[in-house]
Parts: structure tokens; C-alpha cells; sequence
């Protein structure tokens, strides 16, 4: 489900995801995807929302448990630009990486949003849900990137 604002709608968008768990133990995730001018605001977490009702997940989720931003490399360098962690909690600091890879593979800059229970992370399964989150992420952007006709390496 996607919805735009009014007023130009082609300089910001909102796009709600529903992530089936690739493994049956584990929860369903959802996305919320807020494109804006050369960047996009990420919100990825569990849910016990029905796939067609996913939008209204981000609003029953923290977007401050697990936050940061992460640029692009400068044209012509190689490697990650810089990032910061927002916000993060000591047992959990997964959104820098990922959001580092995010911004590398779609050369725009990210604040991504992590919202699963660190006692989840925790568990031998939970670095497979990250994969799936991080999976759905590209996914939904390449998508996004799709409608707009935008080019993604």
C-alpha cells in the first residue's frame, strides 16, 4: 500500500511493506518507506499486523530503539560514506551497518529505523530475520526505484 502527500506528490511518498517471515518461527516484518528528496526515511520491525492492514504497524513500533543515518561515498571513491548511529541501545546497533550498505548499493542517504526486541536479536534465528529485513528493505527500494525510473547499481 503506498500513499503520497498532497501537494507534490513526486518529492515525497510514504510506502507501507508486509515482509512474510522466510521461516515459520519467526515474526512478519513490516516496512514503512518514506521517500524524500535524494534520500529515504526507513522504518523495518515485527508485527502481528495482517499483511493488508501492515500500514498501520509503524505506529504501533519505536522508531528511536535502534536509528541511524548513513551517506553515500562521494562520486568516483569507493567504500561506505559516513554514518552515525542516532540512536542505539547497548545491545543492539544493527541499523549503522545496514544502513551503510543501504546507501552504498542505492547511492542515496538513509535513516533507517530498526525496531526488533533485542531478546529476538538475541536468539540463534535473529540473524536471519535481520536477512530478511534487510532483504525486504531492497526489495521495496528496488521497486520504488522501478516506478521512478531511477538507476540502482
Amino acid at each position: 500500500m503506498a500513499a503520497a502527500f498532497q501537494g507534490n506528490s513526486s518529492l515525497i511518498s510514504v510506502t507501507s511493506k508486509y515482509v512474510a517471515p522466510s521461516d515459520p518461527s519467526l515474526p512478519a516484518l513490516a516496512l514503512q518507506i518514506t521517500s524524500l528528496v535524494g534520500s529515504y526515511m526507513i522504518w523495518v520491525g515485527v508485527t502481528n499486523q495482517p499483511p493488508e492492514s501492515v500500514q498501520n504497524a509503524a505506529s504501533s513500533g519505536v522508531l528511536c530503539r535502534d536509528w541511524a543515518c548513513a551517506m553515500p561515498a562521494p562520486p568516483g571513491h569507493a567504500g561506505f560514506g559516513p554514518a552515525t548511529s542516532l540512536f542505539r541501545s547497548s545491545s543492539s546497533d544493527v541499523s549503522f551497518s545496514m544502513a551503510q550498505r543501504l546507501a552504498r548499493r542505492f547511492h542515496r542517504q538513509i535513516f533507517l529505523s530498526v525496531d526488533v526486541p533485542a531478546t529476538l536479536l538475541s536468539t540463534p534465528r535473529g540473524s536471519h530475520l535481520l536477512f530478511d529485513a534487510e532483504k525486504g528493505i531492497v526489495t521495496a527500494l528496488n521497486s520504488l526505484e522501478d516506478e521512478h525510473g531511477q538507476e540502482v547499481s
